[in-house]
C-alpha cells in the first residue's frame, strides 16, 4: 500500500504516452519502486516537558492511562537507560547540537543561560541543508531573539511560544494554555483551542503539505509542565486519587490529553501513508514534575529516587522509544546500554545518511549500530550530567551525576550501582575507590577540554541593529544578576522585585539605538505608575509599584531619567558602536534599585531626532 499512489501515478503517465514495450514498462515500475524505497526517512520528535520516567502506563504505572503510547511502546526499540539533563533548557540544547550543555553555553533555564551560543550548528540546520522541510511546533527555549531563534537555527517552520512555558513573562501576555497567541516565524498569532491540540494539529498541516519531500519535525510540548491546566474530562478519571495516591489529577489529564494526540498523530500517518518510511520518536526532557511528590510518598516512579532538578536517576533517566519500519526499528527491544540527549543528532545523521561537515565538536556517540542490531554493546566511556541554576558555569563535581556503565557518581562523592540498587539508598564508594578516581579523573579531563572553549567562558549575546530583527525585546527572565530570578507573568503582575538587571549584547551596527525601559509588555500596555487597561481572561492581580527614575549603562555610558509616571516608558537614545557590550538598566525607587521588566531595543536610521 505504501508506495500505491507512486505506482498509480507512473502507469498513469505511461497511459498518457500510449503504448510502449513491456520491458520498458517493467523498467518505468522499477525505477518508480526504487526511487520510493530509497527515499530518505521523515523524522518526528516528540518530546514532552516534565514527564518522568515513571508517568506512562507502559512504564508500570499503575493510575495512569497512556493507550497510545503503550502501544507504541509495544512496537518500538526502547533505550531503557537513556538520560539527558534534570532541567529542560539543557536537555533540548543537547538534543539540538550533540554537544553537552556546558559546551554549547546552555545550562540554565533563566538568566542569559537559556540561550544557544552563536556559531553551534543545531540538528535542524543539518537537515535542511540536506534537503529536508524542517518544522518546530510548541517549546523551544533556546532563545528568543536572533540569532538563536528557531527560525534562525534551521527551522523553515516555527509555531511556537516564547521562553520556558505558556504564560511565563517573556511569552505573549495573557497566554494560558487555551486560545492563546503563538509565535508563527517570529510574528504573533492567535489559535483556537488547547496548546497541546494546537502543536499537534500544526504538525500535522505541515507533514501533509510537505509529505512529498522529506521532513524533519520537532515536536516539544509544553505540557504537562506546570501551571497543571487541561480540560477537566481529561483530569476528571484521576480525581479520586489526588492527594491519596498521586500528586495531582491535572497533571495526568495532561499526559492523557498527550496520549490522545500521539494516537492521532499515529493515524494520521497511516492516512497518509507515511507511517513505515518515518523514523518516529517519543522522549522526555527530564524527571517528573507533578508525578511524584517532592518527598516521594505519592506517585509512582519505576523505582528510581528522584525527580526533576535531582542528580539521582529519577531527575535524569527519562523514556525513549524509536520506531521506523521501512529500517527494520521496531518489534519491541530494550536496550538497556547507556545512552543520552548528546547521541540523538551523530544517530538519526547516521541513519538518514546526512552529510555532517562538523562531526568533530560533537560529544555524542552514533547509537544506529545498536538500532539495528548490528552490535550489542557501545564503546566504554563516562557521561556526564552538569546542572547549575545560574549563568555561572556549572562546578567540577557539585550538582553532578558522572555516569559509567551501571556506576553513578552522584556530587563526586556518593557511587552507587543501580543494576543492584535501583533506587540509590546504598553509597559504595568506600568499597569501589578505584572506580570513584577513574570517573573524577574522566570528569577532570571533561572539563578541562570545557573551560577552553568560548560556550564555558563566555555568555551567550542578543544581537541588536541586525535586520533579522528590527526590535529586540529584552526581559528580566533572562537577565543576569545575584537574584533567584522570576519568570512568571503574575510576578511581573503583582510588582515583584529583583535585582537581576544584565544582559549580554552584541551590536551589529554602529549607530543610534532607541532603549525603551518599560513595567509591561507592548501587546498589554500601561503607565510605569498605572496599570494596564486590558486583563486578558482575568488572569492578573494588578499591583503598582512608583520608581522614580530609570538607569542604563552600556558601552561606558551612563544614562538616568526621571520618571513621572504617566509615560509607558522611558526612553533613551544612545550611539553604539559594533561590538560586544553588557546593558544593565534598572528602576530606581528610593534606595532600591531592581531589575527593569521589559526593554525594548530598535536601531534608528536617521539618528536621536527620529521619534
Amino acid at each position: 500500500m505504501k508506495n500505491q499512489s507512486r505506482i498509480s501515478n507512473a502507469v498513469e503517465q505511461i497511459r498518457k504516452v500510449g503504448w510502449i514495450g513491456p520491458l520498458v514498462i517493467l523498467s518505468l515500475l522499477s525505477c518508480t519502486l526504487k526511487s520510493a524505497s530509497e527515499r530518505p526517512p521523515n523524522v518526528i520528535l516528540v518530546l514532552t516537558d516534565d514527564q518522568g520516567i515513571g508517568d506512562l502506563g507502559c512504564h508500570g504505572n499503575p493510575w495512569l492511562k497512556t493507550p497510545n503510547l503503550d502501544a507504541f511502546y509495544a512496537d518500538a526499540i526502547r533505550l531503557t537507560n537513556f538520560h539527558v539533563s534534570p532541567l529542560c533548557t539543557p536537555t533540548r540544547a543537547a538534543l539540538m547540537t550533540g554537544r553537552y550543555p556546558i559546551r554549547n553555553g546552555t545550562w540554565a533555564t533563566y538568566k542569559g543561560r537559556d540561550a544557544l551560543a552563536e556559531g553551534i550548528t543545531t540538528i535542524a540546520e543539518i537537515f535542511q541543508r540536506n534537503g529536508y522541510a524542517t518544522g518546530i511546533f510548541g517549546k523551544w527555549h533556546l532563545g528568543d531573539n536572533y540569532p538563536v531563534r528557531p527560525t534562525d537555527k534551521g527551522f523553515g517552520r516555527a509555531i511556537h511560544h516564547k521562553a520556558g512555558g505558556v504564560g511565563e513573562l517573556s511569552d505573549y501576555w495573557g497566554n494560558s494554555y487555551f486560545d492563546d497567541v503563538y509565535y508563527v516565524d517570529n510574528e504573533p498569532q492567535s489559535f483556537v483551542g488547547y496548546c497541546t491540540d494546537v502543536w499537534f494539529r500544526e504538525a500535522m498541516k505541515f507533514m501533509e503539505a510537505k509529505k512529498e519531500e522529506p521532513f524533519f519535525v520537532y515536536l516539544p510540548t509544553n505540557a504537562p509542565h506546570d501551571p497543571f491546566i487541561v480540560a477537566e474530562n481529561y483530569a476528571a478519571p484521576y480525581a479520586p486519587l489526588e492527594g491519596n495516591q498521586i500528586p495531582s489529577a491535572d497533571f495526568y489529564g495532561m499526559i492523557a490529553n498527550i496520549d490522545e494526540n500521539f494516537g492521532k498523530l499515529g493515524q494520521f500517518l497511516r492516512d497518509q501513508e507515511l507511517l513505515d518510511n518515518t523514523i518516529l520518536i517519543f522522549m522526555t526532557d527530564n524527571g517528573s514534575s507533578g508525578g511524584m511528590s517532592r518527598d516521594g510518598e505519592l506517585g509512582y516512579n519505576q523505582g528510581f529516587r528522584g525527580r526533576k532538578g535531582d542528580a539521582t536517576d529519577g531527575g535524569h533517566r527519562v523514556p525513549f522509544f524509536i520506531r521506523w519500519p521501512d529500517g527494520n526499528i521496531r518489534g519491541g527491544l530494550d536496550i538497556g546500554e547507556l545512552s543520552a540527549h548528546i547521541d540523538l543528532y551523530p544517530t538519526l545523521a547516521a541513519l538518514c545518511r546526512l552529510d555532517l561537515p562538523d562531526t568533530g565538536q560533537l560529544d555524542g556517540l552514533d547509537l544506529s549500530s545498536l538500532l539495528l542490531r548490528n552490535t550489542e554493546r557501545l564503546p566504554d566511556r563516562t557521561v556526564f550530567v552538569h546542572h547549575r541554576q545560574d549563568w555561572r558555569p556549572p562546578l567540577a563535581t557539585e550538582q553532578t551525576c558522572l555516569m559509567r556503565d551501571q556506576w553513578r557518581l552522584i556530587n563526586g562523592r556518593e557511587l552507587y550501582d543501580v543494576e543492584r540498587d535501583r533506587h540509590q539508598d546504598t553509597d559504595r564508594a568506600e568499597d569501589f575507590p578505584v572506580m570513584v578516581r577513574s570517573i573524577l579523573q574522566d570528569n577532570d579531563r571533561f572539563i578541562s577540554t570545557s573551560m577552553r572553549q568560548p560556550t564555558y567562558r563566555e555568555m551567550p549575546v542578543t544581537v541588536i541593529g541586525n535586520e533579522h530583527q528590527p526590535e529586540v525585546k529584552l526581559t528580566i527572565q533572562h537577565a543576569i544578576g545575584e537574584g533567584k530570578g522570576i519568570w512568571k507573568a503574575q510576578q511581573v503582575a503583582e510588582g515583584l522585585k529583583n535585582p537581576n538587571n544584565t544582559h549580554a549584547l552584541r551590536v551589529d551596527r554602529a549607530g543610534w539605538y532607541k532603549i525603551a525601559c518599560r513595567r509591561w509588555p507592548k501587546e498589554c500596555p500601561g503607565p510605569l505608575h498605572g496599570v494596564p487597561d486590558k486583563n486578558p481572561k482575568g488572569l492578573f492581580d494588578y499591583r503598582i509599584i512608583k520608581p522614580e527614575k530609570a538607569r542604563i549603562s552600556i558601552a561606558n555610558q551612563l544614562h538616568e531619567q526621571i520618571i513621572l509616571g504617566r509615560e509607558e516608558a522611558a526612553v533613551f537614545t544612545v550611539y553604539l558602536e559594533e561590538g560586544k557590550t553588557l546593558l544593565v538598566n534598572d528602576f530606581v525607587e528610593g534606595r532600591e534599585q531592581y531589575g527593569v521588566y521589559y526593554t525594548y531595543i530598535r536601531f534608528l536610521e536617521t539618528g536621536p531626532e527620529h521619534p
